[in-house]
C-alpha cells in the first residue's frame, strides 16, 4: 500500500481498518505492506518512486495506491508501464443519496493504459515555435484492450454490451487501427453486442443517455477524458474507483487527487479508496480463485451501498460524517455481514 500524500495517509488508514473488519468477517488474511511514493518520498530521498518501493511492489500480489501529489505522473505512469499495466478499468455507478443524473447508471469504462499521445513522445521544431506529438496505436495493444472490455461484459452479465469509442472519421489512421482490431475481437464473443461511437457522440451521450451504456473501450486520452465524466455522471470523484491491470499484475487506486486543501482535517470521503479495496479483492479472487476474496469484495461494496441507501454520507456528499466517523460505520456494517 503507498500511503501517499495529502489525503492519502488518511484514506490507507481508512483502507486497513477496512481490510481487518473483512479479514475477521470471513475475508482473506492480507499481509499489508505500507509503501513510500510521491512528494514525501521524493522530497526524503529525491525520488518519487524509490527502488526499494518498486521492488517491494514487484514482490507484493497486488498494490492499493493512495493519492499523491504533484509527482502523480512519475509514479502511476511509471508504475503502469514498468509492470505493464495495460487496462485502466472505471467502474461508474449510481450510488443513493449521492447527487448522479438518474439513478440506473452502471458502465465502466476500459482504457487503454500504455500508448497513445500520453507516450510523452513531444518535441519542438522552427526554433520552438511549433511542437509536435507523437500519437502512438498499435494493433497488438488495441487488441489486448478490447479482450478485456469483451470479457469484463461477459463477467458483468448486465446488458453484454461492449460500445469502441474512436475519432477515426479525422484520425483514419490511428483510430483506425484500433477500431478495426475492436471489431476483429467482437467477432469471437458474438453473445456481446458490439457498437461503435465518435467521442464527440460518447461524450455527448454519456450526459444525455448514460443508462444505456454498459462497457465502453477506448484509446488512452480519450478515456482518461470520458472517465472523469463518467464519475462527475454518477455524483463526483469520492464515489469512483479504479484499477490498472495487466496479465500478472494490478494496482487499484481512487481517482481523485490528494486534496491537500483538507488533509488532516478528518473530512475526506474514503469511499473511492474502499471500493477499490473492492475491486482488489474481485481481482484476487478471480485470479486464484479464492473465494474468501470475493467475499470480501462484496463485503465492502454492500457496506458501501448500505451507507449510501440510509443517508449517512461525508460531508462532500451532502452527509455530517467525518472521515473516521464514516469508516467506523463501513466496519460495523462489515461485522454485521454487510448489511
Amino acid at each position: 500500500m503507498i500511503t501517499g500524500d495529502g489525503i492519502g495517509p488518511e484514506l490507507s488508514e481508512s483502507a486497513l481498518s477496512v481490510i481487518e473488519a473483512v479479514s475477521d468477517g470471513g475475508g482473506p488474511d492480507l499481509d499489508v505492506v505500507r509503501l513510500e511514493a510521491g512528494d514525501g518520498a521524493l522530497a526524503r530521498t529525491g525520488s518519487a518512486l524509490p527502488a526499494e518501493t518498486l521492488s517491494a511492489i514487484r514482490q507484493s500480489d497486488a498494490c492499493l495506491k493512495a493519492p499523491v501529489g504533484e509527482s502523480a505522473a512519475d509514479v502511476i505512469v511509471v508504475l503502469r508501464r514498468t509492470l505493464d499495466l495495460y487496462a485502466n478499468v472505471r467502474p461508474a455507478r449510481s450510488y443513493p443519496g449521492t447527487p448522479a443524473l438518474r439513478d440506473d447508471i452502471d458502465m465502466v469504462i476500459v482504457r487503454e493504459n500504455t500508448e497513445d499521445l500520453y507516450t510523452g513522445k513531444e518535441f519542438e521544431v522552427d526554433g520552438g515555435q511549433v511542437a509536435v506529438a507523437l500519437r502512438v496505436i498499435s494493433h497488438e495493444a488495441s487488441t489486448r484492450i478490447a479482450r478485456h472490455a469483451f470479457e469484463t461484459a461477459r463477467r458483468r452479465g448486465s446488458k453484454m454490451r461492449v460500445t469502441c469509442v474512436h475519432k477515426s472519421n479525422v484520425m483514419r489512421v490511428t483510430d483506425g487501427i484500433f477500431a478495426g482490431a475492436c471489431a476483429s475481437v467482437a467477432d469471437h464473443y458474438p453473445d456481446v453486442s458490439f457498437d461503435q461511437m465518435y467521442v464527440d457522440a460518447c461524450a455527448m451521450n454519456l450526459i444525455r443517455q448514460p443508462q444505456e451504456f454498459d462497457v465502453i473501450v477506448t484509446t488512452n486520452l480519450f478515456g482518461d477524458i470520458l472517465s472523469d465524466e463518467s464519475s462527475q455522471v454518477v455524483g463526483g470523484l469520492g464515489m469512483a474507483p479504479a484499477a490498472n491491470i495487466g496479465d500478472k499484475f494490478a494496482l487499484f487506486e481512487p481517482v481523485h487527487g490528494a486534496g491537500f486543501d483538507i488533509a488532516g482535517q478528518n473530512v475526506a470521503n474514503p469511499s473511492s479508496f474502499l471500493l477499490s479495496v473492492s475491486m482488489m479483492l474481485d481481482w484476487l479472487g478471480g485470479r486464484n480463485g479464492d473465494e474468501s476474496c470475493v467475499r470480501g469484495s462484496d463485503l465492502i461494496e454492500s457496506a458501501v451501498l448500505g451507507l449510501a441507501r440510509s443517508g449517512i454520507a461525508t460531508t462532500d456528499v451532502g452527509g455530517s460524517c467525518t472521515t473516521s466517523e464514516f469508516t467506523q460505520h463501513v466496519v460495523r456494517r462489515i461485522r454485521e455481514g454487510g448489511n
